[in-house]
């Protein structure tokens, strides 16, 4: 066993269940609410069988409303296809310890038909799919994920009850940075960390930020795969240790009308031979031709794709000027204003896209941000200047105000079905209008408070 890294080779993991040291294996995949998803295991049967075959699962898992009911309206799944079988493959260059649960160890998963065909709507398949792309061009996708979440002194289970009303966040003023506040938080930050650390993550730190009871964790840039099979590691196993501490936290793009939890995305890419190919000494500017392209197809794209990058009602509620969360389509240089904005230098030299919320999926962001990329590189698309004042007010062209505007433009983009293919497309086309037709039916609190006597 990596002692340090928490990471495990199969041969290691075999060792430790022969030595009772490890007793369950989750096998999980990330599903397209962006959630862990899959199935603990005996860890002996796990050696025996699964490491070699995989594990089956229900294909409803990537055909299922958040509330896990199954839905119509997806063709890879349905009650006229009669709901067979997927096939969870491991990954083993996923294995990993979990501290934080006894025994256990998790491997993420590929999904395939049982006829070994890839399942393309798998988000896990979605990015490999841009990967290889990449690949074509002899490109390397590295990306760094920054999840913000609100800490409750509320247990799971007691917020549930309240139906989420009257909740006591963590801290009771905006503690963005501070220090004090935030140490009342710690023991169960503390364990979040290491936690993380031990399940072969490489954590860089923590930050108070501006609404009450709200943190972020950060980790550092790996591999695009690595760092989203990490993400949905890292968010599920964040909950678990809340639960623990009997206490509850949330990754909603917007809780209430403050500010809300964002994931900006850092993204960068290099040579096969790891150079930077981002950076360009000799430009003014450090950035090379290709990094230009990459920016101006991110533009270029950023409204057609949004609904990859916010895919959910609540999501665009997290859009509002003067919040720290884009509104504006821009980029700029170290500009917080700017849905796009360029960090770093030389060999740190990345792009941050900071529309996603802390609801994103992961995977399917990313995917777009290389598939928006290599548009702008294939076309060799001009980059317009940056924007070096308030974004909000620039009159830039805007992100799209709602999930129903999002859908409308994924539908058309051609970008998406030629990067994606047509049956990602309409999958996850019919997730959003599943949403939204669920949001249109519901009669929500605000509604009664305004019609229940004055209307």
């Amino acid at each position: 066993m990596g002692a340090v890294t928490g990471m495990l080779a199969q041969a290691d993991l075999e060792r430790m269940v022969s030595e009772r040291e490890i007793d369950t294996v989750i096998v999980a995949f990330t599903d397209m609410q962006g959630r862990l998803t899959g199935k603990r295991v005996s860890a002996r049967l796990f050696v025996e069988d699964i490491a070699a075959h995989g594990a089956e699962c229900c294909n409803y898992l990537l055909a299922v409303d958040v509330e896990n009911n199954t839905v119509d309206g997806y063709t890879m799944s349905s009650w006229e296809t009669g709901y067979g079988d997927m096939v969870m493959t491991p990954d083993f260059d996923t294995l990993r310890v979990i501290p934080w649960l006894p025994a256990t160890a998790l491997v993420m998963a590929d999904l395939s038909w049982t006829d070994g065909r890839p399942v393309t709507q798998a988000p896990r398949s979605i990015l490999n799919r841009q990967i290889e792309r990449l690949a074509e061009k002899g490109l390397v996708p590295y990306a760094a994920t920054e999840l913000e979440f609100i800490v409750f002194d509320d247990s799971f289970r007691s917020a549930w009850a309240a139906g989420y009303k009257g909740l006591t966040p963590a801290t009771d003023y905006n503690i963005d940075y501070a220090m004090l506040a935030s140490t009342r938080m710690e023991p169960l930050l503390r364990d979040i960390r290491l936690g993380m650390d031990g399940a072969g993550m490489y954590c860089e730190g923590v930050k108070g930020e501006c609404n009450f009871g709200q943190q972020e964790i950060g980790f550092r840039y790996d591999h695009a795969r690595i760092t989203c099979d990490n993400h949905t590691i890292y968010k599920n196993g964040a909950k678990e240790i809340a639960d623990q501490h009997g206490k509850s936290l949330t990754f909603m793009a917007k809780f209430d009308e403050r500010e809300g939890n964002s994931c900006h995305i850092h993204i960068s890419l290099r040579g096969e031979d790891g150079s930077a190919v981002f950076a360009d000494d000799s430009a003014e500017d450090g950035m090379s031709p290709l990094f230009r392209s990459f920016i101006a197809g991110q533009l270029a794209t950023m409204r057609e794709l949004s609904l990859c990058y916010a895919p959910n009602i609540n999501s665009y509620k997290r859009f509002a000027e003067g919040s720290f969360a884009p509104t504006a389509v821009a980029w700029g240089f170290d500009n917080r204003t700017c849905s796009l904005r360029v960090v770093g230098h030389g060999a740190g030299m990345r792009l941050e896209n900071r529309a996603p919320g802390g609801d994103v999926n992961q995977y399917l962001a990313v995917s777009a941000l290389i598939a928006g990329g290599l548009y702008g590189i294939e076309n060799e698309l001009e980059l317009p200047e940056p924007v070096s004042g308030n974004a909000y007010t620039s009159g830039a062209e805007r992100l799209p105000t709602t999930l129903g505007e999002a859908a409308e433009l994924f539908e058309r983009s051609e970008v998406a079905r030629a990067a994606f293919g047509d049956d990602v497309v309409e999958h996850y086309l019919n997730y959003a209008r599943v949403e939204l037709k669920a949001y249109n039916a519901a009669v929500t609190d605000w509604e009664r408070v305004r019609g229940f006597e004055r209307l």
